[in-house]
């Protein structure tokens, strides 16, 4: 099973189907590269075109995969709220 540590120290494990803590994401510029709207959406393409991020359970850092699995991770690091 694929896994990353954190951090924090949390095991992010991601190798089940469907992960808990791996996110999707397009860009709307892509999204609308591979679909159109009068054919039904392959789902392998739409997934194959995506970016995948893992999001820490315990203290919410973005690891986000730019280049695919091959390639390490950047890590985004959650701020503070802004005061008011």
């Amino acid at each position: 099973m694929q896994k990353l540590t954190c951090r924090c120290g949390e095991i992010l494990r991601y190798g089940m189907i469907p992960c808990p803590i791996e996110w999707l994401m397009i860009s709307d510029q892509r999204f609308d590269e591979i679909t159109v709207s009068d054919v039904r959406l392959d789902t392998s393409e739409m997934s194959n075109a995506m970016t995948r991020l893992l999001r820490c359970p315990s203290c919410g850092r973005l690891w986000v995969f730019w280049n695919g699995y091959d390639d390490e991770p950047a890590e985004y690091v959650v701020a503070a709220p802004r005061p008011r």
